[in-house]
């Protein structure tokens, strides 16, 4: 037999388990994984002692495509995230223009068929004027599902109370992804902090109320109309143990930083570097009931919210620093590190990264190794230990909050549809992307 491309002698994280198999690619999906000796390919690559896990999918960046080139675009932020091992993202519509048209949508999937390194997914913004056009556009082709910011956020892309949001759950069907921070409460709270108070401060500002408050209601909405919902970068033990009795509407998504960094320690180290939405917690017991959560299956994705802004930004005093950490890049290295601690399994982190994100979004041919399914894979290796630096970081803003963080385990390739994108932290086959197909 005679394949595109073979991997041999790795041990595949299969839904199952894990077990040592040679897998065949042809025709850009997964042929075989039972490849003999005799089998040739036009590429082979020997995996023997590494892990190889279905292709790992970042659900939630922020790639600032149109509108900040100095900062990310598709092209940077894919290579980014093919360094990385990662092999699709999902790509957020705050940008400038806002991805909140058909219009935009045709532009954006031009643009990533020309520039991108991975494959791609686009969120449609919702806006108070585009509310009864959301149906059509979430079965446009690439569009993984409908965001709504019921906190701040860019331009006219917030819609903060339950009418405008129930009007948003009334128009299609498919699941639609919330940033769930109460604005109200937001807004009552702003006058009491000021320019200049120390970072941690954040997190007492848009505290773990705001975040519940805004859960809470969302949760309610989906009930009230019967549309699922899931609810983006939880950070509070209050949400994680209310939405634990709402599972049959609502999904969980957890950041890699919500569970790798604390405050007040995470602020005092980094400063404007360490402030995002929602806040890093000042309180442990959120940490802890994060990890609680990831290991007893409340969590169905794990993503970066990688949202980079120039260094120069992320400088200034406390309320003029932008919210917004990079992480595209790092999302991996830093969760193989939690593996290799002992805080979760490999199989899990599947789970979340592949799996989880194919099943809630709707892809169909990614997210776990079976035949058929798109040839997607992250080779990692799970004893290289290696410093995360910012000069090995591709985005121009050019820095990451885990610089000088030393991890064991790392992303050693990286291929899209049976193409090898990176191999050993150099990008082999460029701008292969393109977009990701979801069920309709």
């Amino acid at each position: 037999m005679r394949y595109d491309v073979i991997i041999r002698n790795g041990t595949c994280v299969f839904p199952w388990g894990e077990a040592q198999a040679d897998i065949g690619v042809k025709d850009k999906r997964i042929a075989s994984f039972s490849v003999t000796a005799s089998d040739e390919a036009e590429q082979e690559i020997d995996a023997t002692g590494l892990h190889v896990l279905p292709g790992l999918i970042d659900a939630h960046v922020h790639l600032r495509d149109p509108g900040r080139p100095e900062v990310e675009t598709i092209e940077t932020g894919t290579k980014a995230a093919a360094l990385g091992g990662i092999t699709s993202v999902f790509d957020m519509p705050n940008t400038n223009p806002a991805v909140t048209s058909i219009d935009m949508l045709d532009w954006k999937r031009q643009h990533i068929e020309k520039n991108a390194h991975i494959d791609v997914a686009m969120y449609i913004g919702a806006t108070r004027e585009n509310t009864p056009l959301l149906a059509k556009m979430e079965a446009e082709p690439g569009v993984c599902a409908v965001k709504v910011f019921a906190g701040s956020s860019t331009g006219n892309l917030m819609i903060e109370d339950d009418e405008g949001i129930e009007a948003v759950l009334r128009s299609g069907h498919r699941r639609v992804a919330f940033h769930s921070e109460d604005e109200y409460r937001l807004q009552e709270r702003r006058p009491h902090f000021h320019v200049g108070q120390p970072h941690r401060m954040h997190a007492e500002w848009r505290d773990e109320e705001c975040a519940f408050r805004g859960t809470k209601r969302i949760v309610a909405l989906g009930h009230k109309v019967n549309r699922p919902v899931h609810i983006l970068h939880v950070s509070t033990q209050e949400e994680l143990l209310y939405l634990k009795e709402h599972r049959d509407i609502a999904t969980v998504e957890l950041l890699a930083n919500h569970l790798t960094q604390q405050g007040p320690e995470s602020y005092e180290r980094l400063g404007g570097l360490s402030v995002m939405n929602p806040p890093i917690r000042n309180d442990e017991r959120h940490y802890l009931e994060s990890w609680a959560a990831l290991r007893d299956g409340r969590v169905d994705v794990v993503s970066s919210d990688h949202a980079p802004h120039p260094l120069g930004e992320k400088q200034k005093p406390w309320l003029e620093c932008p919210s917004g950490l990079t992480g595209v890049q790092t999302i991996v290295p830093v969760m193989l590190d939690h593996v290799n601690a002992g805080r979760l399994s490999l199989s899990r982190l599947a789970d979340v990264m592949a799996a989880g994100p194919a099943r809630v979004y709707g892809v169909p041919n990614k997210g776990r190794l079976a035949v058929g399914f798109d040839a997607d894979f992250t080779l990692v290796d799970m004893k290289k230990q290696r410093e995360i630096t910012n000069d090995w970081i591709a985005s121009p803003a050019g820095w990451t909050p885990f610089n000088g963080t030393t991890v064991t385990g790392w992303p050693v390739a990286t291929i899209v549809r049976g193409h090898i994108v990176m191999k050993d932290d150099e990008i082999c086959e460029e701008k292969v992307g393109q977009t990701v197909t979801f069920q309709p």
